[in-house]
């Protein structure tokens, strides 16, 4: 395997994102638990910020110009992770891990449609088999994970439509985080996309919430935030190497990874979350998806990429 070819960097990088994405909504509802979902949202940009801002303020302090004069497109793409955040935060309360990952795949799934419509990105029929077999099994795990649902279905359906809302803020986030990759530092990029959440939630967190916190909740407050510095900055860098239809199909792993673990927790029966109900069709199905996954990475083409810049300027 090559290393210095991009297509490989790229793949290496949206890999180590998916799998801490893997984990993230296990921990999300453990933490939703002890901490207001604002507050969770809040803190893990705090973090994030703080730690990419004093980095850059020693090593690299022209990135900090960013802050004062940022680009259109990075506003509209930290407003977009904003929502997503917030939106999967507080629908992750009202459903479970497993179908807070299958619905939140509306955001890669849209960021493929973008790639192939707004991108020009080409697929080969084999890598488009891959992408329909993974709509396909999600579609099916969604109705088979409703048809289990047990307790209050109108808060479930509330979480759902929050989760769904949160999926399409990720989209717009990743579509003009990967226009600006062409013209930006990565690391510069995630610098505004962490210091404008911090003021536009704000108005809706609760400081008292952090008053008298346990230490499992700090732990998790923690874990959390350097979850985002990590995650965000190598899907930053995916960006620069790798197509977006690319990187929305191997993004769709992360729920295969949260299944197997929510799987383990259920057969061992913790206390401390609620356990999923699995069934024949929830393992087939999922197994669809990750069918259809590597179909779509290993059947991909490489293709000279056009400058996505070019689809606004042809509307300006």
């Amino acid at each position: 395997m090559n290393y210095r070819d991009p297509r490989i960097k790229g793949i290496i990088f949206i890999l180590i994102t998916t799998i801490i994405w893997g984990f993230q909504a296990i921990v999300i509802k453990l933490a939703t638990g002890l901490i207001a979902p604002a507050n969770i949202a809040w803190f893990r940009f705090v973090l994030a910020f703080l730690i990419l801002a004093i980095y850059y303020a020693i090593k690299k302090p022209a990135y900090l110009k960013i802050l004062r004069k940022p680009p259109f497109y990075l506003v509209i793409a930290a407003v977009g992770l904003t929502i997503n955040y917030l939106g999967f935060n507080y629908g992750l309360k009202y459903t479970s891990p497993n179908v807070a990952v299958l619905v939140i795949q509306l955001g890669p799934i849209s960021l493929g449609l973008a790639g192939f419509f707004l991108f020009k990105e080409k697929i080969s029929y084999r890598q488009a088999f891959g992408y329909l077999l993974v709509g396909v099994g999600l579609l099916l795990f969604y109705f088979e994970n409703l048809s289990e649902i047990k307790g209050d279905t109108d808060l479930f359906s509330l979480g759902v439509v929050l989760i769904a809302v949160a999926g399409l803020g990720w989209t717009v986030f990743a579509f003009f985080q990967k226009v600006l990759t062409k013209t930006y530092p990565t690391g510069q990029l995630n610098l505004f996309v962490f210091g404008l959440p911090v003021l536009l939630l704000a108005p809706f967190i609760q400081l008292d919430g952090f008053v008298g916190l346990s230490p499992l909740a700090w732990i998790l407050l923690i874990y959390l935030g350097l979850n985002t510095l990590v995650a965000y900055g190598f899907l930053a860098l995916a960006f620069k190497y790798l197509e977006a239809s690319k990187i929305s199909v191997i993004v769709t792993i992360n729920p295969i990874i949260t299944f197997i673990t929510m799987g383990i927790l259920t057969f061992i029966e913790v206390s401390w979350i609620e356990p999923e109900v699995f069934t024949f069709k929830i393992i087939a199905t999922a197994l669809v998806v990750l069918a259809g996954t590597i179909m779509a990475v290993v059947f991909a083409k490489p293709e000279k990429q056009r400058d996505v810049r070019g689809f606004f300027k042809k509307r300006n």
